[in-house]
């Protein structure tokens, strides 16, 4: 009895941590997204023009996240991080590009 509990318990367990999982990635992305951007500010290699479009972007990645947890009881749904993860990897991308154009403040 005590080895059928244990065992559900622990499929339940690993059924539940890659749900939250999902969130806190997206946010720790986020976060990562933020560093790459201030330091571009700090050395000159975002314009000003660059630094609103990309941090407009982390803006409404983060309020999109905001928004699919609340709707979700505070869970990603697989679709919903597959297309943060997505927008996350088009914003990283666009960060990439905007640092090292030629354009410099």
């Amino acid at each position: 009895m005590f080895t059928k509990a244990f065992v559900a318990s622990a499929l339940l367990s690993a059924l539940i941590v890659p749900l939250a999982a999902n969130a806190g990635e997206v946010e720790n992305r986020v976060h990562s997204e933020q560093g790459r951007i201030d330091q571009g500010v700090r050395n000159g290699s975002l314009t000003f023009h660059e630094y609103n479009r990309v941090e407009s972007r982390l803006d409404t990645i983060q309020a999109q996240r905001n928004r699919d947890l609340r709707r979700d009881d505070g869970h990603l749904t697989a679709g919903q991080s597959l297309r943060l993860n997505h927008e996350e990897n088009n914003l990283s991308r666009r960060i990439y590009f905007d640092k090292h154009n030629e354009a410099h403040q």
